[in-house]
């Protein structure tokens, strides 16, 4: 099973971020756990290079929780493979976004109650929506 981290990052004056993946599905700010990289050092990596705030800017707020799903195949040459996230909910004040990322070319602002509409798999949409409230706590 691939490990994966990232993270819910909220600005109170903006809203969560959600990213674009290959032009074709939006998620929160995650990806590959590199060897011998700790959860939280890679979900704050991956969360950098999706949407170009810095680390500095993100302030953790602690660990949400894991979670298993399958991965999105964006064509048929793309094979099946289970993946278990680990989401950490951090804040910052920071505002622009610019992903570094080529495969994650956008990245946007989204009201705390619209995020769930925008994710494109339901194992995301599922944990987002049980975890919301803590968000807003």
């Amino acid at each position: 099973m691939v490990k994966i981290a990232g993270g819910i990052v909220w600005n109170p004056k903006l809203g969560i971020v959600v990213v674009n993946q290959n032009h074709n599905s939006w998620s929160l700010p995650k990806g590959h756990v590199e060897r011998g990289e700790a959860l939280l050092t890679a979900a704050k990596r991956e969360i950098r290079e999706e949407t170009g705030i810095p680390e500095e800017k993100l302030t953790l707020v602690g660990k949400l929780g894991t979670y298993e799903r399958d991965r999105i195949l964006h064509d048929a040459d793309d094979t099946p493979e289970m993946r278990q996230i680990t989401l950490f909910l951090f804040r910052t004040d920071h505002k622009k976004l610019a992903p570094e990322d080529p495969i994650n070319p956008e990245a946007r602002w989204v009201g705390v109650n619209d995020v769930s509409s925008l994710l494109t798999h339901p194992k995301d949409k599922e944990m987002f929506e049980s975890l919301k409230e803590k968000v807003l706590t």
